[in-house]
């Protein structure tokens, strides 16, 4: 019976859509001669006299008629809403009440023969047949025998929200589906006798293991759009050590108007652990001040600096001058940017920004209006061996770049700093925290919108933790860890440099704008994660902190206190800045370098001298 049932369906669901769309109207049409009919018997018992009759039938071909041209008009029958969904409901009602009983009160107030419990009556009758059919014909698709893949795995669904109800529907009704629900699991308790599709949610979060192991489940479908960090790492550990493979909804800002498709539904992997928060920018703000601006990125060639190359793009910029020491990278860029790596234009500037003269004319020539100054050295045990070179980037470098901003009369500055700057310990962050104080010394000095953006750890970028343990990873191991408790935090480089984008556009002169950068993640779940996704044995060893390096990092110093922004993910905080004149322009050893280095460099809170002292104490 199944198999022929199934056929039936299959065979009405193949038909042309201009046969289906014929069918519904044929059904709205018999739905008005069923009325008639039930409120005939009901009403009258058939006892209506010929002139009587004459006229029901009359206005029971005209109601028919007057619907099925409206409902053509307004696109009822042509596909508008999805048949018996709640915007068809409305829609039928508001065709068939608005346009019969006008119709009834009409040959009520011209045919005395016209019996009015008819125009009255009958309309609402036949909508409830009408809504009837809709239902059969919903409950006959919906309940169609799922036709999943001869390889379809049994899977449990963790949530039975929206997102797990979208799941349901998309794996119910997917020609040779991967997956076969077994059931659902959710923490709200109160969903215990939910269905969702006829299946059952059989538990809570807690339950899942269990759950899936009755139910004889291979995968978990973990179906919550913003699930945090720590129960995403939670549900993954569980389903490692049950032998489960686990399976994720995109975040949020990946998914079209927040619609899951069937191909999203992907394996979970490192960056899941970053947590799923949608970053919502103001583009007015933001192309406010780059729309038909001359904008210049240093460090251009880099992770950052690329992805800001490619956001600024979009937002119209009259002139897009992309600047590095490293033509490999310009012609990376310029590769990916506009599909072509001749090197041969002007935008396109190969510049140490640690050659003031240089730089100055690269500045002279392009008089940029907004600058994003990305380019720095970036490695925290190399700055603690040669810490000159940190000096002469970081520090002296971003001086030169701020110095030629100001000279050509730059509006927008916006600084990539870090968050080792905060109650920094190591040259990297010193060196940065510097490059923070000069820049807010340009911005309060002259008052200009000259603000850095603090953030942490980048996946995925060069030089990141991600490539270095993939590599490890495919020599076979091991991946080295400083320490199992060892925790930073992250972001992905395109929401990071998305935020930089609206920071730039909100940052008053001088502040420090520090990104939300979310829950810290313990390195050693990245490395784990990225041991699982390959599929091999390696181990992971423990090699222990290295000088200058932080257990933890912290995106505030200890006298800093965040205040917030415009952007519920940014927040600023004020920062001391720093005379240039008061720093060496060339320092030749180690020692003459390490007086301007060697104490925390912990910054001003606004209006206290005392704070203010400290800082030039350490310079």
């Amino acid at each position: 019976m199944s198999s022929i049932y199934r056929q039936a369906l299959d065979k009405v669901v193949a038909l042309p859509i201009s046969v289906r769309r014929m069918m519904l109207m044929a059904l709205d049409a018999f739905a008005w001669v069923l009325a008639l009919l039930v409120f005939v018997v009901v009403r009258y018992d058939f006892q209506l006299s010929g002139e009587r009759w004459t006229w029901v039938l009359v206005y029971t071909l005209a109601a028919i008629v007057l619907q099925l041209f409206v409902g053509l008009a307004t696109q009822l029958y042509l596909g508008r809403s999805r048949v018996g969904s709640f915007g068809d409901a409305t829609g039928l009602s508001v065709t068939v009440l608005l346009t019969s009983l006008p119709l009834g009160a009409l040959m009520v107030m011209l045919v005395p023969a016209f019996p009015r419990g008819v125009g009255l009556f009958m309309p609402p009758l036949a909508l409830v047949f009408m809504a009837a059919g809709r239902w059969f014909m919903r409950v006959l698709l919906t309940s169609r025998p799922r036709n999943h893949g001869s390889h379809a795995v049994p899977a449990l669904v963790y949530g039975a929200g929206d997102a797990g109800h979208e799941v349901a529907r998309l794996v119910d009704t997917a020609e040779d589906a991967p997956y076969s629900i077994v059931g659902f699991v959710d923490d709200d308790a109160s969903k215990r006798f939910l269905r969702v599709r006829n299946h059952r949610v059989f538990g809570t979060g807690a339950d899942l293991v269990d759950v899936a192991q009755r139910r004889e489940a291979e995968t978990v479908i973990l179906a919550i759009s913003k699930a945090s960090p720590r129960l995403i790492q939670d549900v993954a550990d569980r389903c490692e050590r049950a032998g489960l493979d686990l399976v994720v909804i995109p975040p949020v800002r990946d998914m079209i108007n927040g619609k899951i498709s069937l191909g999203d539904l992907r394996e979970f992997n490192v960056t899941d652990l970053l947590g799923r928060r949608p970053i919502s920018t103001d583009l007015s703000k933001i192309s406010s001040y780059l729309n038909g601006k001359v904008v210049l990125i240093t460090g251009a060639g880099g992770s950052i600096g690329s992805e800001l190359a490619r956001q600024v793009r979009t937002l119209g910029p009259s002139k897009l001058i992309l600047l590095d020491r490293d033509e490999s990278a310009l012609h990376a860029v310029q590769l990916s940017l506009y599909g072509s790596g001749l090197l041969d234009t002007d935008d396109m500037v190969l510049c140490d920004i640690r050659d003031r003269e240089d730089l100055q004319a690269v500045f002279e020539g392009h008089r940029p209006q907004v600058v994003f100054h990305a380019a720095a050295l970036k490695h925290l045990p190399m700055l603690e061996r040669f810490p000159r070179e940190g000096w002469k980037t970081n520090v002296l470098g971003s001086l030169n770049v701020l110095q030629c901003a100001h000279q050509v009369g730059v509006v927008n500055f916006v600084n990539i700093s870090t968050d080792k700057a905060a109650d920094a310990s190591s040259v990297l962050g010193r060196t940065k925290r510097l490059a923070e104080r000069l820049t807010a010394w340009y911005g309060q000095t002259y008052d200009l919108p000259y603000v850095s953006v603090r953030f942490g750890n980048v996946l995925g970028s060069r030089g990141s933790v991600f490539y270095t343990f993939l590599a490890q990873i495919e020599r076979g191991g091991p991946i080295t860890v400083t320490h199992p408790d060892v925790t930073r935090y992250f972001m992905t480089i395109p929401e990071a440099c998305q935020l930089v984008l609206q920071a730039g556009a909100i940052g008053q002169p001088g502040d420090a704008m520090v990104l939300d950068m979310g829950e810290p993640i313990k390195i050693v779940d990245v490395a784990e994660r990225l041991i699982a996704e390959s599929g091999k044995r390696v181990k992971v060893e423990f090699t222990g902190l290295r000088q200058g390096e932080k257990l933890h990092e912290a995106l505030f110093s200890t006298l800093e206190s965040g205040i917030a922004s415009e952007h519920p993910l940014i927040s600023s905080v004020t920062v001391t800045g720093v005379n240039p004149d008061d720093l060496p322009r060339h320092p030749k050893t180690k020692e003459e370098i390490m007086p301007y280095l060697g104490q925390q460099l912990t910054p001003a809170t606004a209006g206290s001298q005392a704070t203010e002292a400290q800082e030039v104490v350490a310079l």
